[in-house]
């Protein structure tokens, strides 16, 4: 049976019907298709960008050379893990002493229901000359190759921009409004691979061990302070997370080994700097064993900073306008879309408290589902202001 009507400035309802679409990466689940005809409906126009099997939303209220405010969110949701450990439907959006429980509660389809419900409401009394742009993703917990990078490129060949932009992320720890991003770190994968040659353990002069060389490098790079962090960020961080051999044999030298390293790294640092000093430890160690390493780099996203400035200062004084606690500027945290948007205009990143994101009965309260609309209604009035 469809859906009965309902009121689409209603944060926690289109919360609700938007938890309720199984919009899995890559599955789109309807909640792009349903944002789509409610935002068509309130005035907006809209265009689908898909993309290499990715669905994606853009769309605009007011002229293009108006002064433009953009939002930056998601629809896609990580899987459920064991759907019979969780106490309530996962896609079910059920209700249970003041929290909705459900996939993507809070990562990130209330963040996204809040700004719809927040722009629904600002465009039918708007002034004029001015314009709001939304860009939904469906690929945000994904590769994200085709979610927001394909809106951007979209919009670079349509002639579309944004004067700058909100992301709907959940950006508190603890408590509500304690929290927003001015930035985010870099993030890259080196992936080692160590040969030399095999050969019984009794006689290892007869064969060239891989192994103690790529731990001593492995050991060496843990062991180096990359810098002491900067003014915006804390200390970059290099985390070894796999050692492997494939090795089942007690007397068996084996001819290769793997690692595999990932770096998060402020402003002092870029992806392309500290592949240079990771070439010079491997060639060094390499040359130093005898052993051939071979390094393979993937690369998340570059770090970023978005001064303080009046964007943050809007921000910060939407939030402790609604409630009461000015947010602390971070640069904390994992990697988001805003590494994208950043490229295009300033960003700053405001949502909820993250605390259940990505697990089991994630959930949400749904009085600060409906605070968060009354945050972004603040930023985009003030904006305009």
């Amino acid at each position: 049976m469809p859906n009965p009507p309902f009121d689409p400035t209603d944060p926690i309802a289109l919360t609700a019907r938007l938890v309720k679409c199984a919009s899995v990466t890559p599955n789109e689940g309807g909640a792009l298709v349903l944002l789509e005809d409610l935002l068509t409906n309130a005035g907006f126009d809209c265009t689908r960008i898909d993309r290499g099997g990715i669905a994606n939303l853009f769309a605009r209220w007011g002229e293009k050379d108006a002064p433009t405010l953009g939002f930056n969110g998601h629809t896609d949701v990580v899987p459920v893990g064991d759907a019979d450990a969780w106490t309530y439907d996962p896609f079910g959006a059920t209700i249970q002493d003041g929290f909705m429980f459900g996939r993507g509660t809070t990562d990130m389809k209330s963040g996204v229901a809040a700004w719809v419900a927040a722009a629904i409401d600002f465009v039918a009394n708007a002034p004029k000359g001015v314009s709001l742009v939304l860009t939904i993703t469906g690929d945000e917990e994904g590769d994200a190759t085709d979610g927001t990078i394909a809106i951007l490129d979209w919009m670079a060949n349509a002639g579309e921009s944004m004067d700058a932009c909100i992301v709907g992320e959940p950006t508190c720890p603890n408590t509500m409004g304690e929290m927003m991003k001015i930035g985010r770190r870099g993030s890259m994968t080196a992936y080692f691979t160590a040969r030399g040659v095999q050969g019984h353990s009794a006689y290892p002069h007869r064969a060239l061990n891989p192994v103690p060389a790529l731990a001593q490098l492995i050991t060496e790079l843990a062991a180096h302070e990359l810098d002491q962090g900067t003014d915006h960020f804390d200390a970059s961080t290099l985390a070894v997370t796999t050692f492997d051999t494939g090795n089942p044999a007690t007397n068996v030298i084996p001819a290769e080994c793997h690692a595999t390293a990932n770096i998060r790294f402020n402003d002092a640092h870029s992806s392309d700097s500290l592949t240079r000093w990771l070439d010079d430890q491997v060639a060094r160690v390499s040359k130093a064993t005898g052993v051939d390493i071979e390094m393979r780099v993937t690369v998340s996203g570059e770090s970023f900073i978005t001064p303080p400035g009046p964007l943050s200062d809007l921000v910060a004084s939407a939030v402790e306008a609604e409630t009461g606690q000015r947010p602390e500027a971070s640069t904390t945290g994992g990697t988001s879309d805003a590494r994208f948007v950043k490229n295009i205009c300033p960003v700053v990143e405001f949502g909820l408290v993250g605390k259940t994101m990505h697990q089991v009965d994630e959930c949400v309260d749904v009085s600060q589902i409906a605070q968060l609309k009354s945050i972004y209604s603040r930023i985009i009035q003030d904006y305009f202001a």
